[in-house]
């Protein structure tokens, strides 16, 4: 018997599962460029190639909501629906725990997004990434419904989650639309991982799109990024750690590679850290984690206080007293 395919194998063919899929499809428009600001931005996340989009539909995206439904077909991004903006991005957070890779969000206007603050909170402190679009407006007073609109357009709306977000936009143009949902999933999927936030304005969404946007290279926006400390740094480092008598190393997160990172040559006889799940890749927890570590800093146990008692003191030289004697 065939055992099916996991989760992550699903999630390496980027698409959607079948069995998902054939939820719902309705009829494509049969249109095949875009004519919207919405189906410009709709078309940023097909290139991206990313299957899903979690989401509690909201009337300020109504534009990208159509889009996806008419001009994609409901395919890649693949709408699931959510009961809640929190859950729409606890399901993105899990999707980017399972696959490495960012998937998408969407939530309403100011409610939606701090429905989904706490959310977004714990992918934060997860250093997991998560692509979350918002909207808000019209931005334009003008051109706003009489008191709903109002209610649900806010001028700095990213100030809501600045504080727990690796970098938020409001582009004000389709094509600025465009390279900003380029632009932040390649922030949320650089080391240090973490969430970002987009917001559209509704205008943008619905406003007819002028006349046809270059095309796009999206692996311009997708460089290889390998961070590294500076080469000075480190060498101030060994030289500090050359010059210690008593050396004390103090680790959080130190790595999401496969192997423990405690296994480097020279450094310790024995690995310490977890694997991550089989079949699965490397967790965001850190790989050597202190207290399972054999040199852990602990305290000793009752015996080998008494048995430290007796260690002599490390000769500090004379103790100065409080009225100054002793003093050089």
């Amino acid at each position: 018997m065939t055992p099916p395919l996991s989760a992550t194998a699903r999630a390496k063919a980027n698409d959607a599962d079948p069995a998902v899929a054939r939820v719902e499809r309705p009829t494509p428009a049969g249109v095949n460029a875009p004519g919207f600001g919405s189906d410009v931005i709709a078309d940023a996340l097909r290139a991206l190639d990313i299957p899903y989009i979690a989401l509690t539909p909201g009337a300020s995206y109504r534009g990208l909501h159509d889009s996806i439904v008419n001009y994609l077909g409901n395919t890649k991004p693949q709408m699931l629906l959510c009961l809640h903006e929190e859950a729409a991005v606890a399901i993105a957070h899990g999707y980017a725990k399972v696959t490495g890779k960012a998937m998408v969000t969407a939530v309403h206007s100011n409610v939606g997004l701090m429905h989904a603050t706490m959310a977004m909170f714990n992918a934060w402190c997860d250093r997991m990434p998560v692509i979350v679009l918002g909207a808000t407006g019209p931005v334009d007073a003008a051109k706003r419904r009489p008191w709903i609109d109002w209610i649900h357009t806010a001028r700095d709306q990213g100030a809501l989650v600045r504080e727990y977000t690796k970098w938020d936009d409001q582009p004000s143009s389709p094509g600025a639309a465009r390279e900003a949902i380029l632009r932040g999933t390649w922030i949320a999927n650089t080391a240090p991982y973490g969430p970002v936030y987009i917001n559209f304005d509704a205008e943008v969404q619905e406003a007819k799109v002028a006349e046809p946007l270059p095309p796009i290279d999206v692996a311009r926006y997708m460089p290889q990024v390998a961070t590294a400390a500076p080469a000075e740094l480190i060498r101030q480092a060994a030289d500090i750690l050359k010059g210690a008598k008593q050396v004390l190393l103090l680790a959080g997160r130190t790595s999401r590679s496969t192997p423990p990172p405690c296994r480097s040559r020279g450094h310790s006889p024995r690995p310490c850290g977890r694997r991550p799940a089989r079949g699965g890749p490397a967790r965001a927890s850190p790989g050597c984690r202190g207290r399972a570590h054999h040199r852990w800093a602990a305290l000793p146990r009752r015996g080998a206080r008494r048995r430290s008692r007796r260690l002599p003191a490390p000769d500090s030289g004379p103790r100065p007293s409080r009225t100054g004697a002793g003093q050089a």
